[in-house]
């Protein structure tokens, strides 16, 4: 949904503003070719925007040597509850979010409704009237009165206007549609239109290709030889009948605008230059939209490095690194709560053992072997959104936490036994009592996983799970 709504607002702010440069710097030119290039192109370029993606290089923060710590735990993605006080402001959120989008869709199905109303409605005169097939088109001839229009390769006529001594000047203007390949140009407008139809500048830009097709093909029947003003007069003997959206209509645009566009003295070949700024905004929209800044990262070796092998419950961890990562280390075990921390006899190696109380879950014997890398990996059931779902939607934020303001992130490691089950779920680090039961609470109550497997045999693996709790929405 929110690739479908980034879609949407990007092609929709890149059609403003290049319908902005075009009607503030173009439309009052001649080059009518040169403005249906950009027309098109504005169209074109806000489709393929939203999909552009560049990256480019930032600063270069200065790294330290990558300190090495194995095996590694599963670390599942962080799973946010808000507090109660919040879920009044989240719900209605929700509702809102939910209420424009169903607006939004409202809107696409009636225009998408009207357009293709609007072609069954062309078809159906195709099929009842009569059609006689020229060369380069196929006439339909109505029995009501109606100005001249086309689509795709018909041209519509009424019947009255055959023997009208300008007749063939106004199928020379439709034919002119036709051969320019209008009705495309018209189509993809329309079922745009459906999707930006919340945007004003779609409804300008629509407007403006509109009267780029008038003004093309009255630029070609004058240049057939036809007088500049008997076709003046031509226009505006022909504004009769009923006036068809989607098809190319001889009076489609204001008759004022058209005449005085043949009046217009044609612009210089300096006013092209303008189409700079059309470049300039398609520049700047890529670099605001389409540019991802990526950090380029430069290592400085340090020389100085250091080993220390930490013990836990029998199992052995050793660390590789820089002295300064390898301090922090010791640093982060020794103020953990949830363990104890002490030196062997060398001095330099480190022993931790689990505090009091911390192992109470556990339903898995200490001889049994724990992997933390396997070939394949437990599973959820549904995978692991469906975990992080469903831990989200079993906490319950603890009324004491709330009444305090209390929130943090709680690390949550457990085990995926053979058997599916779940094993050992201690706090790795907590935040508050009330905010580390109840975060063991929901852990201990996940159902059944698959169990994880290495060359063909169950075995038990380790896992954890953040749970931040949260009592701001941005926190």
């Amino acid at each position: 949904m929110n690739h479908a709504i980034n879609f949407i607002l990007e092609s929709g702010i890149s059609l403003s503003v290049l319908a902005l440069i075009y009607i503030l710097f173009l439309r009052r030119e001649t080059f009518f070719k040169l403005n249906r290039f950009f027309l098109l192109g504005a169209i074109t370029f806000s489709l393929v925007l939203p999909f552009l993606k560049f990256q480019i290089f930032g600063a270069n923060p200065v790294l330290l040597e990558e300190i090495t710590v194995t095996p590694y735990k599963n670390l599942i993605e962080a799973v946010t509850v808000y507090g109660k006080d919040l879920s009044g402001t989240i719900e209605e959120a929700i509702l809102s979010a939910n209420f424009l989008i169903l607006v939004y869709l409202l809107g696409v199905t009636f225009f998408l409704y009207r357009f293709l109303f609007r072609v069954g409605d062309l078809t159906y005169m195709i099929l009842k009237n009569p059609v006689q097939k020229c060369e380069g088109f196929k006439l339909v001839v109505l029995d009501k009165e109606t100005s001249p229009f086309s689509f795709l390769s018909y041209v519509f006529v009424s019947r009255a206007q055959e023997k009208d001594i300008s007749y063939h000047k106004m199928l020379a203007h439709e034919l002119e549609h036709i051969k320019q390949g209008h009705t495309f140009d018209i189509i993809v407008l329309e079922i745009l239109s459906a999707f930006q139809w919340f945007n004003p500048f779609m409804w300008m830009l629509r407007r403006s290709i509109r009267e780029n097709h008038e003004y093309l093909a009255d630029q070609a029947v004058l240049k057939s030889g036809v007088k500049r003003g008997f076709y003046k007069k031509l226009l505006l003997n022909q504004f009769v009948g009923y006036n068809f959206e989607i098809a190319n209509n001889f009076n489609y645009s204001l008759i004022k605008k058209r005449i005085k566009m043949m009046s217009r003295i044609r612009s210089s070949k300096f006013a092209n230059g303008k189409m700079i700024f059309g470049v300039l905004a398609a520049v700047g929209l890529v670099v605001v939209f389409a540019c991802e800044e990526k950090e380029s990262y430069e290592m400085t070796p340090v020389k100085q490095n250091e080993s220390m092998t930490v013990t836990i419950l029998d199992q052995k961890l050793k660390i590789e690194g820089a002295v300064d990562g390898i301090e922090k280390i010791k640093n982060l075990l020794s103020e953990s709560s949830n363990i104890e921390f002490r030196y062997d006899s060398v001095g330099n190696n480190i022993v931790l053992s689990p505090q009091k109380g911390q192992l109470e879950n556990s339903s898995l014997d200490s001889d049994e072997q724990v992997f933390f890398i396997v070939e394949d990996m437990p599973e959820f059931p549904g995978g692991e959104n469906s975990l992080r779902k469903y831990i989200a939607n079993a906490i319950i934020y603890p009324e004491v936490a709330v009444e305090k303001g209390i929130q943090g992130k709680v690390f949550v490691s457990f085990i995926v036994t053979k058997n599916g089950t779940i094993a050992n779920a201690k706090i790795d680090h907590g935040v508050d009592p009330a905010l580390d039961k109840e975060a063991l609470r929901v852990v201990n109550s996940l159902p059944k996983w698959e169990p994880g497997k290495q060359k063909g045999q169950a075995v038990n693996v380790n896992y954890t799970v953040p749970i931040n709790f949260s009592m701001d929405e941005d926190s």
